[in-house]
């Protein structure tokens, strides 16, 4: 299910980002949905590394 946003932004970064679509050959709309799922993937990824390295370190042996 997709659902419409509104976005407030400055006028000088709307025109940034419009910018670099455009250098990549992206909609706005576009551009923008891949950097937030760049952004989900790269917080997953973390969340998922710091939980395996807790899990480590909680069944580390005790070296002395």
């Amino acid at each position: 299910m997709k659902a419409n946003i509104t976005l407030r932004l400055d006028k000088a970064l709307l025109r940034e980002v419009k910018i670099l679509a455009a250098e990549q050959d992206r909609s706005l709309s576009g551009f923008l949905i891949e950097k937030l799922k760049e952004i989900v993937r790269e917080r997953k990824g973390y969340e998922s590394a710091r939980k395996r390295a807790i899990a480590r370190m909680r069944n580390a042996r005790d070296l002395g």
